[in-house]
């Protein structure tokens, strides 16, 4: 796990949660540029503070984008690739869960949430970011869905449909890619990686004797996206990376 993503300029959207933590640091560690959005200032004060106490030197910036304003998102990608001549990754890691038990007692407020959420700023980032990873040499896309897309419960009708419709997003992304590459060698690819639920260290700590069956660590995902830039883009392009048992 030691590859180098040294000159590498890549995104992160919703870069203060748990899974975002984990993926930062491991792309600073690694020497990645790593261009940070949240809407909470405050929090991206202290990740970038976190990442560079624990990585000294490393090059981590935050910005306060609203990923629900379409203008915002592009304006965001505009500002990475002016400031730094290059965008060579969107990761999108930005979550939210809503369910309950019975089908019939689904709240549609539930989806309008999830839709904002999970589809609205994945719409808004990839529609923002689409050109600039395809200027890039290695230009990777990717987002984190969830097995319940692929075999939906009664209860997480709303979270399923909302992380299927984000699937298909990313899949039609990455026809983009394949189509306006022509014949010419693929650079660019759009991913998703496929969890049952992430585990952290806290989580452990508070139930030392769980066994999180199918969990998938959050520093597990961090290695895995970084290593998208170790992989040629018509492997990944389109793919689905299980990181829990199908």
């Amino acid at each position: 796990m030691n590859q180098s993503l040294k000159g590498r300029v890549i995104a992160v959207a919703g870069a203060t949660g748990a899974a975002g933590h984990a993926v930062v640091h491991r792309l600073a560690r690694a020497g990645a540029t790593v261009a940070c959005a949240d809407i909470d200032a405050r929090r991206l004060d202290s990740l970038a503070d976190s990442v560079r106490r624990a990585v000294p030197g490393a090059t981590v910036v935050g910005q306060v984008v609203d990923l629900l304003d379409p203008q915002a998102a592009h304006d965001w990608a505009d500002h990475i690739e002016a400031e730094h001549g290059r965008v060579d990754g969107l990761l999108h890691l930005v979550g939210g869960w809503r369910g309950g038990k019975k089908f019939m007692d689904t709240d549609l407020s539930d989806w309008d949430f999830l839709q904002d959420m999970l589809v609205r700023t994945l719409q808004h980032t990839s529609l923002g970011f689409h050109d600039a990873l395809r200027r890039s040499d290695a230009g990777r896309f990717a987002i984190v869905s969830q097995s319940g897309a692929h075999k939906p419960t009664a209860g997480n009708a709303a979270y399923a449909a909302a992380k299927a419709a984000s699937e298909s997003w990313t899949l039609a992304m990455a026809d983009s890619f394949a189509k306006l590459a022509g014949e010419e060698e693929l650079q660019a690819a759009a991913t998703i990686f496929v969890i049952k639920a992430l585990l952290t260290d806290e989580m452990r700590q508070a139930k030392p004797e769980a066994k999180f069956p199918g969990f998938t660590h959050v520093d597990e995902l961090a290695d895995a996206m970084a290593e998208l830039w170790t992989k040629p883009a018509n492997e990944l392009n389109g793919t689905h990376l299980w990181l829990t048992p199908r």
